[in-house]
């Protein structure tokens, strides 16, 4: 039976590489960190990594690693259970209570990933009388949690508010009980952010609750670092916060939802991804409450991200390239063609910057681009180093499309 399905898998393979929508891993042997070591899947020895979610530095922060250490001693490994049967240590109800106060929310309750939480909310919280409105652009995650769900769906368009107050009226002459407005606090793939404070302003008008997901700001975006709900001063207004241990926070995996005591009292009885996934790994947890320690401290790892940013984007303004505009260290450079964003990002590489190149179905049909990623870690020197780089590799796409059509023209 197989022989069949394996030629279908392979000619659907071939389909992607033609299109040039295949997306091959490249294998670092080094810590995460602003400059790695690439061993496979690309030009061999170090290079500076301008494309991971690691926006603090943290990932390899020595006190970071010291309180993991220290942790597999008095923790342990795993936990080798879910929360409910005996998988719940002091460090978990720690980091909980921590990250509630750091957030302003009442509760928190873990996840193995956000994934997992934007996975395990809607489904708890709303069933076939209820309405979920959802920006366009929100990530996978959000629109597979509310895949998950009986509620009537809507959409409206990215950060557009007239549009989502039209969403909220035709949910309400339908008949929901519960309406649920559910946004990306900074959409992953254009750095744009939420405009919360609107958002909060429309849901009060039409009865409707306030859920974001600010996996791409908790730890660097607001004054203290507390998001966007801090940013636009409605952290007192924002019902369900979901986020990533995994970005800001140090970098290793784990998510929670940060949320009204009794939201977090039901998806400790009814959410499956937590009734029946393992516990986070102690370590982790233990590790992030050191994170926590060091956000208090972190102004300057904030101002250098900043930074960072602002001379990497006004550089490439500068020079020509069509970057997408805004002050989130998530920096898109629109190529648009999909085939030419992916050579693109093997030149820089070669030149010993490594970026990843985007295109569908991560992000729409013509619109392929490079997603440049800013830390505190890198030096203003990286930054210089890295748009000299998409200088020098922008000409050699040019020389490359020179030679291809020398290669292709009469002979003589």
């Amino acid at each position: 039976m197989f022989d069949s399905v394996r030629d279908d898998l392979r000619a659907t393979l071939d389909d992607i590489r033609a299109a040039g929508l295949h997306k091959p891993e490249r294998v670092i042997g080094t810590p995460q960190s602003a400059t790695v070591s690439v061993t496979a899947g690309g030009r061999p020895g170090e290079v500076l990594n301008f494309c991971a979610n690691n926006y603090l530095g943290l990932a390899d922060h020595p006190e970071v690693v010291t309180a993991a250490h220290e942790a597999l001693d008095r923790w342990g490994y795993g936990m080798a259970s879910v929360r409910f049967i005996c998988g719940t240590q002091e460090v978990h109800k720690e980091l909980e209570a921590r990250l509630s106060a750091f957030l302003g929310q009442e509760d928190t309750i873990l996840y193995s990933s956000c994934f997992d939480a934007n996975g395990g909310v809607f489904e708890t919280l709303l069933d076939a009388q209820d309405a979920v409105i959802s920006d366009a652009l929100n990530h996978a995650s959000i629109i597979d949690g509310i895949r998950l769900s009986k509620a009537r769906r809507f959409r409206y368009a990215n950060r557009d508010m007239a549009d989502l107050e039209r969403q909220l009226k035709e949910a309400a002459e339908g008949g929901a009980r519960r309406k649920l407005i559910v946004t990306d606090g900074v959409f992953s793939m254009d750095g744009y952010v939420a405009p919360l404070r609107e958002i909060c302003d429309l849901a009060d008008r039409h009865g409707a609750m306030v859920m974001v997901d600010d996996s791409h700001a908790v730890g660097f975006v607001g004054p203290g670092g507390r998001g966007t709900p801090e940013l636009h001063g409605v952290m007192d207004r924002v019902d369900i916060l979901t986020g990533t241990l995994g970005k800001a926070l140090g970098g290793a995996s784990g998510g929670y939802v940060a949320a009204r005591a009794e939201i977090v009292a039901l998806l400790r009885q009814r959410s499956r991804p937590y009734l029946f996934s393992n516990t986070l790994a102690p370590v982790i947890a233990a590790a992030s409450l050191k994170v926590l320690d060091l956000l208090e401290s972190a102004d300057d790892l904030r101002k250098r991200l900043a930074e960072n940013t602002a001379r990497f984007r006004h550089r490439m303004s500068e020079s020509g390239f069509d970057i997408l505009p805004g002050d989130h260290p998530i920096v898109p450079v629109m190529i648009g063609d999909a085939t030419r964003a992916g050579r693109l990002a093997e030149h820089l590489l070669e030149r010993g910057v490594y970026v990843i190149a985007f295109s569908y179905p991560v992000v729409p049909q013509g619109q392929a681009r490079i997603r440049v990623q800013l830390s505190a870690a890198h030096s203003s020197q990286d930054v210089n180093r890295a748009v000299d780089a998409f200088h020098a590799a922008s000409e050699d796409l040019v020389a490359d499309r020179r030679a291809r059509a020398h290669r292709s023209g009469p002979t003589g």
